[in-house]
Formats: structure tokens, sequence, C-alpha cells
């Protein structure tokens, strides 16, 4: 039987950042109470302590849950010798963890200004087959990063974790992901906000007596996408994972879709410095 992402990786994601500390802990320790069994950080977030300790704390059985870290970018730019320290970073963040193998590793940052994705995948796949890593993905890669992995490996990676939101929606990016087999995740699903305040969403969220964020995650989830979304609010953890319970329209699915900005709008991968 394959071990297969898409079967395995729950809907909704719970994120961690900007939170550390002990106040990572409690709110991934809630996240967990309330249902929440997929678990997002990085090492860039500097909270992996943090959500080891709540894993720890949990008491939940390992197999439970699923956790995602991301490997930074100085830690695939490698050293001056241009060798890319990735096993070295990979086995930090199990440490930091507290766990023998993490189920989902990403690149967080293509960094193709630098040249070293390529390489970092190729180091992370070699993790995998060690055991360190259940899954290999990537974080904001666009579709000439995925096709230059898999042209270099074979293989495409298992998941790419995307900005994403109705008015940021995609739709090449998430194309580019379904050709090559590549199951799409989002960050930052919400937006900043604003977009919860649209009439549209406000319309739809009114006709599913529903609040203006679930209906956003139910959107997500319409177009095949797993959304991780943070708060530190119980009763908005609450609301957020029972979104998985709404089902739109293809009607309603359009009429978020109409408030896309275009590609334009997402953050600039090709000149983004992430370290």
């Amino acid at each position: 039987m394959t071990d297969s992402i898409a079967d395995r990786l729950p809907l909704i994601g719970l994120g961690t950042w900007p939170f550390t500390g002990a106040r990572c802990t409690d709110n991934v320790l809630a996240g967990l109470d309330t249902g929440y069994r997929l678990i997002d950080t990085a090492a860039k977030y500097e909270n992996e302590d943090a959500v080891g300790a709540a894993l720890a704390r949990s008491g939940l059985p390992r197999g439970e849950y699923v956790v995602t870290t991301k490997l930074r970018g100085r830690d695939h730019i490698g050293a001056p010798d241009g060798t890319p320290s990735v096993r070295v970073a990979v086995e930090q963040s199990l440490e930091r963890l507290g766990l023998d193998r993490v189920d989902l590793l990403l690149i967080h940052w293509p960094l193709p200004r630098r040249g070293r994705y390529v390489a970092a995948y190729e180091q992370l796949l070699a993790c995998r087959d060690a055991g360190l890593i259940r899954w290999v993905g990537v974080s904001n890669f666009l579709g000439r990063h995925l096709q230059a992995l898999v042209g270099a490996t074979g293989e495409a990676p298992a998941l790419n974790q995307i900005q994403m939101d109705p008015t940021i929606a995609r739709t090449p990016v998430r194309a580019d992901d379904d050709a090559l087999g590549v199951l799409t995740q989002s960050w930052s699903p919400l937006g900043r906000g604003d977009a919860l305040d649209d009439p549209a969403i406000a319309h739809v969220a009114e006709e599913h007596a529903a609040t203006p964020a679930q209906i956003v995650l139910a959107w997500h989830l319409a177009h095949g996408v797993r959304p991780v979304v943070r708060t530190s609010n119980a009763a908005r953890q609450r609301e957020n994972l029972a979104a998985t319970g709404i089902r739109l329209t293809d009607a309603d699915v359009a009429a978020l879709d109409a408030l896309d900005r275009g590609e334009s709008a997402a953050r600039d991968v090709e000149t983004h410095e992430e370290f």
C-alpha cells in the first residue's frame, strides 16, 4: 500500500507562526485538544522546541498527528565551499521537536537567485530514504521550480505550500501542482483579514449560517487545497476546524473566485530572500 499524502494529511492544519515559547506550546496543546492533527512549524519560526514540548505533553500516540517543518534558506544555501548543510539541519529540527522522524519537511523558499534548491531537494530525498522524513515537499515554489526538481530527480515533491486566499487564488500555480501530482496546501488562507469583510463572502456565510472565515476555509477545501490557519483564540480554533463540514455550491465557489486579483498580488518568489 502506498503512503499517499493526499489520503493521510488532515484537511486543515494549525499554524504556529509567530508564536514562540510557552505561548506556542499552550496554543498547540489547545489545538490538539480541539481536534487538530496537523501542526505546522518551521526552523525559521524558532518555535520547534515549543511545538515539541506540546507534542510530548499532549499524551497523543505518535501515529495520531502529523508534523510539518521547513528547511530555512541558510541551511540549503550551504557552507562557504558550496556544500548544503541539509542533513545537519534536519537532524537539528528533529532534536528540537523531540521526534525520530518528521512527517513532512518542506524547502521553505526556493531562493532561485542562489541556485541551490535542487541540491537541497536531492539531499532531503536522501534524508527521507534514511528514515528521517516521511514526505518531502516544498513551499512557495512556482511551476518552473517544480519542473527543475522533477528534471533533476525524476520525482515531484509531495506537496507545495503556497500563499493563497480568495484575493490571491493562485490558479496557475495550482494548475502546475495538479499537472505533476503535487498536493497544494495554503498558508495565510484568510489573507490579512480584509477579505473577510467582502460582501460576497458575507453573503455566502449568511446562506450557510457560518462565519466568513469558515466560508473562506471551505473555499480552499472545495478547490482541493489544504489550508493551514493560525489563531490563538480557542473559539476560533474550533470554528476554523468546523469548516470541514461546510459544502459550498458551485455558485458559492464562483463568487469567491471572482475576488482574485491575480498572481501579481502574491509575494514575489523570484526576489524573495528568506534566511
